[in-house]
This record gives structure tokens, C-alpha cells and sequence, in this order.
């Protein structure tokens, strides 16, 4: 199965060349390659098919056994006359990817989940035919490196899950001019009514013009222009001033949200003396999220998050979606349930997906495989993915929140260690440096720091055998006073030193109930239905503990869909509804969250 889709919606150009399909590939399990040469002549024993990790059963190899160094090449055609760049891009390849090109080296980039991109004109040979060779090195018990939910054992067990190694996202080709675009994001700003378009010039020569024509469906609405200075380039301009009535605007009409997806497309062209030299298509959303008095506001208005925690793995291509269509159709499941949103987890998704939920209205918690331990090259590592993920995924409306460490891993000491407490707040500050358009968490789940939304998970909820476990899991749910000072956990909600000062609080992880639907898995959950009234029962029973919050604003349910030995999801591993949609709907739909006062208000 190819993904053929093209692979970076938010900033498109017309030619391109796509290079997934099959690759030559081997295995080097004793580090041979590089001493011989691998890049230069070796005769692969393998074929894999591209974007799928070897572990999948789409690459064509489905090998669970762990390989630290893999080995990929294949041939492509392209002829330079025109002395354009031609830019190589990877969607992702896990962990550390070496490239040669025409048996040069071109370059080497760490981070398993981050988009990178070469220019290799500079190596290739007058020839028209080309040879591409790819070395991937993924260190299986590594604990330094980010890797999420993929398991350091060598197989699946608990909340991990089969590992991922090499390329895994969409390899392709872009020839380009020698004088580009580089760089564009846009800063929208609801109040203004205005949007503030950035970006940066390769090749910038006096003289360059860049203009922005925005439009909405087809309807040209606005043409910008100017001539910058410098490679950087900035321009305000005006949209609903111009041509939108503000009580259109008022009532979201064109605004993004979940319910009214409004986007706006935007080319983008760089001249010089009237002569084309690049063209950009792009999309935004006019959209804002802050948080203020204990709530979150979604362009002004409150916002209350029902969303499903999304582990992004396929029973068929783990980490790498089969097609362009599972992204769409897991969107589409989740909001035929009566989910607003997901909280995308220990991973960093493919831009396809956050295409589509920009596309369809879809909130999305952004985050970030952990490192297991807290070292100075884990924080290195993760830093640096950090860079990359803000940088590739700024300009998608659907992300609303950044969540940079989840349930203190990589950081098991934050709740008194101050160089661990001083990391997270690192992140914390770090991303608001380079986004102030989103909310960013410091350590989802307990022992926050500085922190933008208060996340809490509890899974104490018992089941309808345990009535004085619910009744306490209502209670504890009850106020921010109790949240706060009764975890579900040993953990305390916040590392010491630190205290709730009002923060919106989410559930940011609850329910978990396992049920199974295929007679041959065996799994778990963190409680268990015996049938479809049961799961129903159970869920309506979350759902009615969450609703008498006097002080929650959010919840995200674990978990969208089965994943290996976890049955605890909504749908099957496949991507089946365990039970009727609707049903879930009804549950979603009709409970009111209980009035959400200013948190200095509510009653102890």
C-alpha cells in the first residue's frame, strides 16, 4: 500500500517527486556497514516498502525481532538543467538517519519523530540516474533517547507497544528554485481582525517582492504585497475589517472552531523584476485559545475539551497510518462519538493527520515521545525535537495546547529535584518563546510546575460492583480544593514549591475500561465491561462523575482504539465501534458540565 498523498498541506508547491515504494534494504546487526562502505557498493538482500517501519506488516518484512542499524537504497531519475536546488525530504525516520547521495555524504539528523530536508544538488552526478542511500540507527535500550510508547525490551508489554525503527513518514523530492520561500506563518488575531504573515527568503537579492493573496472558497479576498529589506519578510493585513461583517464574525461564521472548521487558503509568491521565482500554497485558520478565571476560551468564548487519547497506532503499520483515508476516518469516528478533540499521545503525528483536523474541526494536544531518563543528552534530544515539532507544525488552528512531558517520565524526581523542576520549566518557557498562540503544559498528569492548564489523571473511577470507589471518585472530582489535595495516585498534582493558582483543570486521562470484543485477544484495562449495556453502563458512569465537576472544564477519555494488549479503547484495534456510536453520543451530548466559576468562588 503507497502513500501517494502529498505530504506537507501546509506549505505546497506544484512539482514534486514521491519516493516511497520499494527500497533495497538490510539489516546490520554488527555495525559493518559504514567500515565497509555500505553507501558505495553492497548488494541488499531485502525489500522493504516505504514508509513502513521493517516491524510492520505493510513494509512487506513484519520482523519483531529488534535490529539497531538498518540500511536502505533505491535509484531515482532526475535531470538538472535548469540549475535549480533539489531539496530531499524525510517525514521521519527513527532515530538518527544517515544520507549519501551519488555515494556522498550529505548529511546526518537526530530525532525520530521531526520532519529534515537536504538540498543534494550540490552531489549529484551529471548522470540522470541517482542512487540514494539511507543508514538508520535506533538504539532498542537507549533510555536516553525520546521514544514514547515503542518499548525498550525488545517486545511488547504493559503501555508499550511494538517498536518503530527507521523510516516511517514520507521520503521525497522538491526542485526548487535557488531563490525560495524558506520559511511562512501566520499570526492570526481575532481582535484585530487582522492576520500577520512571517517568513524568510533563501537567496534574497534587492529587489524581491512577495506577495499574499488571500482567499475563501474560491473568492479572492485580499492581494498584499511588499518588498522587504532583508531575507526576513512581515506583513499585517487586515481580513475582516475589510470584508467581513463583524456580526458574521460573532457568530463564528468565520472563525475557526470545531463546529465551523473556517479556513482560509493563502499563495504566497516571491518575484523579482516581475519574474516568478517561487510559489507557495498555504492555509490558515483565524483562531484563538487562552485561559483566564479557571477556564479555557476558544476565540473568547469558553471552551469545554471532550477529548480521546490517541496512542496513533494501526494494527498494520504501527506508527505509520495505512493511508491517507485512516487519518480522516479515525477523525470521523471519534466526532460521529460526540468528541470534540484528542489529545495526540508520546507522539509526534504526521502532518497529514493535523491536516485533516484543521480540515474537519478537530482540537489537538500536541506532545512529544519522552525520554525514559534525565540525563543532559536526553535533554538535549528532546530540546532540539522540540525546536523542530513548533517550527513544522505552527501554523495548523486544530493544535491548541503543547504538552511537553507526560506523568513525569524522563523527570521521576520533579517533585523535589530542582534541576528537574528547572528542565520543565525550561520547556515550559522555551515553547511560549517560540508559540505565544497556545497553551502549553509543563507535566501532564501530576507534579506540574509552571503550567497553562492543570492536567489530572485518574482512572479511580472502580466499576458497578464498587460503589464506595465511584462515590469517592465524584468526590474527589467535586471541587478544585479536593482535585488538588486528593490525587488518585501517590503522586501530588504539583512538584513541591509550586501550587494551583488557577489554572483550568482537565481530566486529562480517565476511564480506561477495558472490553473485549475479539474472542482471541486477551488484554487489559484499568476496569473491565462483559458487554455492550455494561461498557455503556460504565462510561455513562465516568461521564456523570466528570459533569458534577464544579470546577473541571475538560475531560480526555482513554482511549480512542485498542492497541496491542490494551482493550480499553473505544474501538477494536481495526478500527470497529465496540458499541453503538450513538449511544456514546447520547452520553456525550447530553450531560451539562456544572457552571464553571472563577476558582477563588467555588465553595471548599
Amino acid at each position: 500500500m503507497l502513500r501517494t498523498e502529498y505530504p506537507r498541506p501546509q506549505f505546497e508547491r506544484t512539482e514534486w517527486q514521491n519516493l516511497n515504494g520499494q527500497w533495497a534494504f538490510d539489516y546490520d546487526d554488527t555495525n559493518a556497514g559504514l567500515t565497509e562502505k555500505w553507501w558505495l557498493n553492497h548488494h541488499f538482500s531485502k525489500m522493504i516498502e516505504v514508509p513502513f517501519a521493517y516491524q510492520s506488516k505493510l513494509s512487506g518484512i513484519h520482523d519483531l525481532a529488534p535490529h539497531e542499524v538498518v540500511w536502505y537504497q533505491r535509484q531515482f531519475t532526475y535531470d538538472n538543467q535548469n540549475g535549480q536546488d533539489l531539496l530531499l525530504h524525510f517525514g521521519a525516520v527513527d532515530y538518527t538517519a544517515t544520507v549519501w547521495v551519488d555515494g556522498q555524504l550529505v548529511g546526518t539528523h537526530t530525532g525520530g519523530e521531526t520532519s529534515f530536508t537536504f538540498n543534494i544538488a550540490p552531489y549529484l552526478t551529471t548522470t540522470k540516474e541517482h542512487s540514494l542511500v539511507v543508514r538508520a540507527k535506533d538504539p532498542v535500550k537507549d533510555e536516553e533517547q525520546p521514544r514514547g510508547k515503542q518499548n525498550w525490551v525488545g517486545h511488547s508489554f504493559s503501555i508499550f507497544y511494538t517498536g518503530t525503527t527507521g523510516i516511517w513518514q514520507t521520503v521525497w523530492l522538491e526542485p526548487v528554485s535557488q531563490q525560495r520561500i524558506n520559511t511562512l506563518k501566520f499570526y492570526p488575531d481575532i481582535d484585530k481582525g487582522t492576520v500577520n504573515i512571517t517568513g524568510k527568503i533563501t537567496g534574497f537579492k534587492p529587489g524581491d517582492e512577495v506577495q499574499a493573496t488571500i482567499s475563501y472558497k474560491d473568492t479572492q479576498l485580499i492581494v498584499a504585497s511588499l518588498k522587504p529589506e532583508a531575507a526576513n519578510f512581515d506583513m499585517t493585513v487586515n481580513l475582516f475589517d475589510h470584508h467581513i461583517f463583524r456580526t458574521t464574525f460573532h457568530n463564528d461564521g468565520w472563525t475557526w472552531t470545531p463546529a465551523n472548521p473556517t479556513l482560509f487558503d493563502c499563495q504566497v509568491t516571491l518575484s523579482n523584476n516581475k519574474q516568478n521565482q517561487d510559489t507557495v500554497k498555504s492555509y490558515f485558520g483565524m483562531r484563538k485559545i487562552h485561559a483566564e478565571n479557571g477556564s479555557i476560551f476558544l476565540n473568547n468564548r469558553p471552551l469545554y475539551q471532550k477529548l480521546v487519547l490517541d496512542q496513533g497506532y494501526w494494527p498494520e503499520g504501527l506508527l505509520t497510518a495505512p493511508d491517507d483515508a485512516a487519518f480522516k476516518k479515525d477523525i470521523e469516528m471519534t466526532k460521529q462519538m460526540g468528541f470534540n478533540g484528542c489529545r495526540k499521545h508520546q507522539k509526534v503525528e504526521d502532518p497529514r493527520f493535523l491536516y485533516w483536523a484543521d480540515k474537519l474541526g478537530y482540537l489537538v494536544w500536541g506532545e512529544c515521545a519522552a525520554a525514559p531518563a534525565f540525563t543532559s543528552t536526553s535533554i538535549g534530544r528532546t530540546t532540539s525535537e522540540w525546536e523542530e515539532i513548533i517550527d513544522r507544525d505552527f501554523n495548523h488552528p486544530s493544535i491548541i495546547n503543547w504538552v511537553p512531558i507526560n506523568e513525569s517520565w524522563g523527570v521521576p524526581q520533579v517533585h523535589s529535584d530542582r534541576m528537574q523542576q528547572h528542565y520543565t520549566q525550561t520547556l515550559y518557557h522555551l515553547i511560549h518563546a517560540l508559540d505565544d498562540t497556545r497553551l502549553v503544559e509543563s507535566n501532564d498528569g501530576w507534579e506540574q510546575t509552571e503550567t497553562d492548564v492543570c492536567g489530572i489523571h485518574n482512572y479511580a473511577q472502580g466499576n458497578q460492583d464498587e460503589p464506595q470507589k465511584y462515590d469517592y471518585f465524584v468526590d474527589t472530582l467535586s471541587n478544585w480544593r479536593k482535585l488538588i489535595s486528593q490525587p488518585p495516585g501517590v503522586w501530588s498534582i504539583f512538584a513541591k514549591g509550586y501550587h494551583y493558582t488557577g489554572q483550568p483543570i482537565v481530566l486529562s486521562e480517565c476511564g480506561g475500561i477495558g472490553y473485549k470484543k475479539d474472542a482471541d485477544k486477551d488484554g487489559w484495562g484499568y476496569t473491565s465491561a462483559s458487554s455492550d449495556d455494561d461498557y455503556l453502563h460504565e462510561y455513562q458512569q465516568v461521564i456523570n462523575g466528570i459533569a458534577k465537576s464544579q470546577s473541571i472544564v475538560g475531560f480526555c477519555y482513554t482511549q480512542l482504539c485498542d492497541v496491542e494488549q490494551e482493550i480499553n479503547g473505544l474501538l477494536t484495534y481495526d478500527r470497529q465501534f465496540k458499541v453503538d456510536p450513538d449511544k456514546i453520543k447520547q452520553i456525550n451530548d447530553y450531560f451539562v458540565p456544572a457552571r464553571v466559576l472563577p476558582f477563588e468562588n467555588q465553595e471548599k
